[in-house]
C-alpha cells in the first residue's frame, strides 16, 4: 500500500502528472477490493503462491515483482496442465471404444509410456514436490493403463481367417496386465529412494523407446490410425509448459530432461498426423477387429461315421450298373 501512496503523493506534486494521478487513484480503488477478498478466494490463492506473493501481487497489485509474477505464472500453468491431464486421453479412449479396435496403436509404445508416467509420478510424490508440478501424471497414468488394456483386449487372434472357432479371448491377458500394473506401482512406492532416482534417469530412454514404435507404426502404415489428435496436441503444449514450470519450481534436471525429450517426440508425432491426415490404415489381417475374426470360418475335414460308410458301400455294391450286361445262356 505504501508503494501506491508514495506514487500518488509524487503525482500530486507534478502538474503534468494528471494521467498518472488518475491511474494511481484507480489502483487505490482496486487494492481496496483485493485486500478484502472473501476467504474462499483468498485461502486457495495463498496456498498456491504463498502469503508473500499473494500480498505483493493481489493485495498491493505490485505487478513489477518479477519473482512472484514468475511463480504465479508457473502455478497457473501447472494447475491448467493438471486439469487438462485429467481429460487428455479421454478422446483416445472413446476412439478405441467407438471403433471397437485399436488399429494403428502400438502396444509397446503405450506400455513404455505408461511406465514412464508412473515412474515420474512416484519420483515427484516421494520428493514432496508440489502437486501442481506433476499432478497430470496421476491422471495420465490411469488413462494410459486403460488404453493399454484395451489395446491388449482388441489384439487380433492368431488363427486362420477361415476358422469356424471363436477367436481366443484376450480377457486373461487383460487381467494379468492389470495385476502387473498394480504390483509395479506398489514396488515403486516401497523401493529405496536411490533406485527411484535411477529409474527417473531411465525415463529418458524409456520415453525415447516408447515413441519410436508408434512413430515406426505410423510410417509403415502411412497413417496414424486411431491416434488422437487432441491427445498429441495436448501433450505437445503440456510438455512445453512443463519445461517452464520445472525450471521455475523444481529445478530438477532429471525431470527437465524427460520433459524436453517428450516434447521433441510428441512434436514428431504431431508432424506425422499432419503428413498422413485423412489416410486410413491398410486392411491387413493383423489389423482386423476381433469381432470379425470371431465369426470367420476355416476349412474343416468332414468325418464320416463308420456305420454310414459301411451303408454307403453296401448300397454301391447292390446298385445295378448302367449299360447291357452279357451272360452265357445255360441249356
Amino acid at each position: 500500500m505504501k508503494f501506491f501512496e508514495t506514487l500518488c503523493a509524487d503525482s500530486q506534486r507534478i502538474r503534468t502528472g494528471y494521467l498518472k494521478l488518475q491511474y494511481c487513484n484507480l489502483l487505490l480503488t482496486m487494492t481496496a477490493i483485493t485486500q478484502n477478498l472473501p476467504s474462499f478466494i483468498k485461502d486457495p490463492a495463498i496456498g498456491l503462491i504463498g502469503p508473500h506473493c499473494y500480498s505483493s501481487l493481489v493485495e498491493n497489485l505490485h505487478v513489477t515483482d518479477s519473482v512472484c509474477l514468475k511463480l504465479a505464472i508457473s502455478k497457473g500453468l501447472g494447475v491448467a496442465i493438471v486439469l487438462g491431464g485429467a481429460v487428455m486421453k479421454i478422446p483416445q479412449l472413446l476412439l478405441i471404444l467407438r471403433a471397437r479396435h485399436a488399429k494403428g496403436l502400438s502396444l509397446p509404445a503405450f506400455g513404455l509410456e505408461t511406465l514412464a508416467y508412473l515412474i515420474t509420478l512416484v519420483y515427484a510424490y516421494r520428493n514432496n514436490y508440489p502437486f501442481s508440478t506433476y499432478g497430470e501424471n496421476f491422471f495420465l497414468t490411469i488413462q494410459n493403463v486403460f488404453i493399454t488394456l484395451l489395446i491388449i483386449y482388441y489384439l487380433p487372434g492368431t488363427q486362420s481367417h477361415l476358422t469356424t472357432k471363436r477367436a481366443k479371448s484376450n480377457t486373461p491377458s487383460v487381467l494379468v496386465a492389470g495385476v502387473v500394473s498394480i504390483v509395479t506401482a506398489y514396488v515403486l512406492l516401497v523401493i529405496p529412494m536411490h533406485l527411484i532416482q535411477f529409474l527417473q534417469l531411465a525415463t529418458v530412454p524409456i520415453s525415447l523407446f516408447s515413441k519410436i514404435p508408434q512413430i515406426s507404426e505410423n510410417y509403415r502404415n502411412k497413417s496414424t490410425g486411431q491416434l488422437s489428435v487432441f491427445a498429441v496436441a495436448s501433450q505437445v503444449f503440456g510438455c512445453a509448459a512443463r519445461l517452464f514450470t520445472t525450471a521455475t519450481e523444481m529445478g530438477d534436471s532429471l525431470v527437465f530432461a524427460g520433459f524436453a525429450l517428450a516434447f521433441v517426440l510428441n512434436v514428431a508425432l504431431g508432424i506425422q498426423i499432419w503428413m498422413y491426415w485423412g489416410q486410413g490404415v491398410p486392411a491387413t489381417k493383423e489389423h482386423w477387429p476381433r469381432e470379425k475374426q470371431e465369426f470367420d470360418e476355416e476349412p474343416t475335414e468332414i468325418v464320416t461315421p463308420q456305420y454310414a460308410q459301411a451303408s454307403f458301400n453296401h448300397a454301391s455294391a447292390t446298385q445295378p450298373t448302367t449299360g447291357r450286361r452279357w451272360a452265357r445262356k445255360v441249356d
